[in-house]
């Protein structure tokens, strides 16, 4: 079973925004299951994984990426966590 990343983002955040294009464009080029939380919406939940208030947040396993990051940034964070694969075509 492939680990899930969590990611936590909220709509009034500019760097969450931005990251939306680089998960769309991981999701892609990579075979990634994200679970999408909503840090105002989804508070109970958000709340079980310590986030604290800077946004946005990739969680995968213990490890944590925040803030706004690049996308070579965070591809290198998933194949830290062993997260990276090709799809095949």
């Amino acid at each position: 079973m492939q680990k899930e990343v969590i990611v936590v983002s909220a709509l009034w955040c500019p760097s969450c925004l931005l990251l939306k294009k680089e998960l769309k464009k991981l999701h892609e080029e990579y075979d990634l299951n994200f679970k999408t939380l909503d840090y105002d919406l989804d508070e109970d939940e958000v709340k079980k994984y310590s986030v604290g208030d800077k946004l946005p947040v990739i969680i995968c396993d213990d490890k944590r990426l925040i803030g706004e990051k690049t996308y070579d940034e965070i591809v290198n964070f998933l194949k830290e966590c062993n997260l990276i694969r090709k799809k095949d075509y």
